[in-house]
């Protein structure tokens, strides 16, 4: 049941604001039960001055594109209600006049363009309204037999309307059946959703959640005689088995549905999911259509389901072929139903459906990829309540099409910024909590990546990972612990890796230590310590990598942070300046195998980045003072004056060399070394 979250310390006419309707809006967005993400829309009708000093009858609709969970007043627009009532009168409008029409209804042009649902809102004459898409309430409304079920709930308290594209025509029916109906106190939306009203917010509210609950206690009573989904016809694989089996699969996935686009991809595989894929119902189920037109964007008309059995045919082959064919699937669905628009959307799924394993979402970000996992939990709860109570209907395939290119619904999407440089992409850093790696993480972040900060120093990169995610959203940061010399840690850093994310697109190479030592003063400890993080590590990190690379089959690029010592014999860094040496040339020997995949490997070779390092706040910096013969606090000035630039270089020098070499601007190259060093002349690539 929906609980009522209405503040009991609130009366009903201080909610008779803007500021009463946000707070309404956010009570009813709070539980998903009862309104989708992005979908649904809350109005109140009040007086204002309008810019001649006249006092006006307005109504503040939510605006288009806005979230009722999180709205705040600045979501809601103000539109003047008597020439929008005037509309009643006609008999029909496109969409594209009723926007235009609405913009010149709105008290303040500053104000957004307001819900696509705004003329329902209007034409009703209630103070207050909102509209929701409740699972229990569409899971009647999708029932073939919906209508009957309503009649025994409600009685004669509600209207039901066939279903209809939001718009005109749709609001002008609405307000005809319900002044037709003296008791109406409710409308249940053929396949779409809720409506009801009251004279104060706290009404409309209570009205809402009670509707809801009538309709979640009749659907309650319906499971105590049939099972869910029709039972269990699949035992789903254990905890660790379906983690191994992802981590697998995710990457081939990603490659396959990134092949125009990078896509973020991720997986559920929670216990209300696991119902649903393993029952008896699910096949059909799914391939029935959307559960709602609000999820449509965002799960597209249908998922991939794969009819696993868990052991006669290989999984990945049934995957590959079945993303394939859904490819072909969608762009003939495109060609049958285009009229509108002549751009097709990413062909393949949103969804995919595996049995045993759960669901798997995509997304053109981490965000967008749980938007679409959240609306599909929606859209399994409308159709267990739907399957108990008589079966589900859905949208028709061109139905579904006109909402899915719905010029309004397309003009939302346009309101988002532009793809940045790395949109879509995900990098795995490490040494990600130090200079270097952390200003390149934030600086990849600040282009659309989505990063991994795999670091010994765990909680250092976890601290910067939440400040990514804060400053650049959800999701968009992950810190793993990893010790580059140990085999097994890379190996679980690339599987949370390929968890989170789907698979990888970019490495940075960056974990790093100095030691300073005369040529025969070099213990073998020494030369060994070098050797392990700076070659084996370096080696392991890149070849788990490659291989993520390889499997996903969208190319990647790879980055080495070398040295100037990859190239200048320095005095007293014997391990450090040979394993430097190899660590260039390993980069070398893997573009040359990584051609073929449209793998990039390229280095870049820094010198004397202080600022943030670790390596700089240890010995180190006492070492290499006393090599120089100067004070360690002189250090910095002394490799200033010692470049050709007299520059000093930061850790967001090499970061900004790091994202071109990333970047689709050096597509055509690799195998290259890019010195960052103020212009160092022993160090120059000859």
């Amino acid at each position: 049941m929906i609980e009522n979250l209405w503040p009991q310390t609130i009366e009903p006419v201080e909610t008779d604001t803007v500021t009463g309707l946000a707070l309404r809006s956010n009570l009813i967005g709070a539980d998903r039960r009862v309104c989708n993400y992005a979908g649904g829309n809350t109005s109140f009708k009040t007086t204002a001055i309008d810019f001649q000093g006249n006092e006006v009858d307005v109504m503040w609709v939510k605006g288009s594109g806005s979230d009722l969970a999180s709205m705040t007043e600045e979501n809601f627009t103000a539109i003047q209600l008597e020439p929008v009532k005037k509309l009643l009168a006609r008999e029909n409008m496109t969409d594209e006049e009723m926007v235009q029409y609405l913009e010149h209804c709105m008290l303040d042009k500053s104000h957004p363009r307001a819900s696509i649902e705004t003329l329902l809102h209007a034409f009703l004459p209630n103070k207050h309204v909102d509209h929701t898409h409740p699972d229990a309430i569409i899971s009647i409304c999708c029932a073939p037999n919906g209508q009957d079920i309503a009649k025994e709930i409600y009685g004669d308290r509600f209207v039901w309307v066939p279903y209809i594209r939001p718009g005109f025509l749709l609001s002008k029916m609405i307000a005809k059946k319900v002044k037709e109906n003296p008791h109406a106190e409710l409308v249940l939306m053929e396949k779409h959703g809720l409506v009801v009203w009251g004279e104060t917010a706290k009404e409309s509210y209570d009205k809402t959640i009670d509707v809801i609950n009538e309709a979640q206690a009749y659907i309650d009573a319906a499971f105590a005689t049939v099972p869910a989904f029709g039972g269990q016809c699949f035992t789903a694989l254990t905890p660790v088995e379906r983690a191994e089996t992802l981590a697998n699969l995710l990457p081939i996935i990603r490659g396959a549905v990134s092949k125009t686009q990078s896509l973020i991809v991720t997986y559920d595989d929670g216990n209300a999911v696991l119902e649903f894929v393993n029952s008896q119902h699910a096949l059909t189920l799914s391939n029935v259509g959307a559960a709602c037109p609000d999820h449509l964007v965002h799960t597209k008309r249908v998922p991939l389901f794969i009819d696993w059995d868990g052991q006669t045919r290989s999984l990945h082959n049934m995957v590959t072929e079945g993303l394939e064919k859904y490819r072909i699937a969608y762009e003939e669905y495109f060609k049958e139903n285009a009229a509108v628009t002549d751009i097709m959307f990413n062909p393949y799924p949103r969804v995919i459906l595996i049995r045993g394993l759960g669901m798997i979402n995509t997304g053109k970000d981490y965000q967008h990829a749980k938007i679409s996992e959240a609306l599909y939990h929606r859209a399994i709860a409308v159709m267990k309540g739907a399957d108990a109570i008589g079966g589900f209907s859905s949208l028709s395939a061109e139905e579904s099409f006109q909402i899915e290119y719905w010029p309004l619904e397309l003009y939302k999407l346009s309101l988002a910024p532009k793809a940045a440089e790395f949109s879509g992409k995900v990098a795995f850093v490490t040494g990600g909590a130090g200079g270097i790696g952390s200003e390149t993480c934030r600086l990849l972040a600040s282009q659309g990546a989505h990063v991994v900060l795999a670091d010994l120093n765990e909680e250092g990169a976890q601290k910067i990972a939440t400040d990514i995610t804060e400053q650049f959203g959800v999701g968009r940061a992950l810190a793993v612990s990893i010790d580059v010399t140990k085999e097994d840690q890379i190996l679980h850093a690339f599987k949370q890796t390929a968890l989170q994310y789907g698979g990888i697109d970019i490495l940075v190479n960056n974990a790093g230590l100095a030691t300073s030592s005369s040529f025969e003063e070099t213990t073998l400890d020494e030369w060994n310590l070098n050797m392990n993080v700076l070659g084996t590590g370096y080696f392991l990190v890149a070849r788990e990598a490659f291989k993520l690379m390889k499997q996903q089959r969208i190319g990647g690029s790879i980055i080495f942070i070398g040295s100037k010592n990859s190239i200048y014999a320095g005095k007293n860094v014997t391990a450090y300046s040979a394993v430097k040496a190899l660590e260039t040339h390993l980069a070398r020997c893997i573009a040359v195998e990584g051609g073929d995949f449209g793998i990039r490997v390229n280095s870049i070779l820094p010198d004397a980045v202080l600022q943030g390092s670790a390596i700089w706040g240890s010995k180190w910096r006492e070492e290499r003072a006393q090599a120089y013969g100067i004070q360690p606090d002189d250090l910095e000035e002394h490799y200033r004056k010692r470049t050709i630039l007299q520059e000093n270089i930061y850790p967001r020098d090499i970061a900004e060399g790091i994202a071109f070499f990333a970047s689709s601007k050096a597509k055509k190259t690799t195998g290259c070394m890019l010195t960052v060093d103020g212009g160092v002349a022993s160090a120059f690539l000859r």
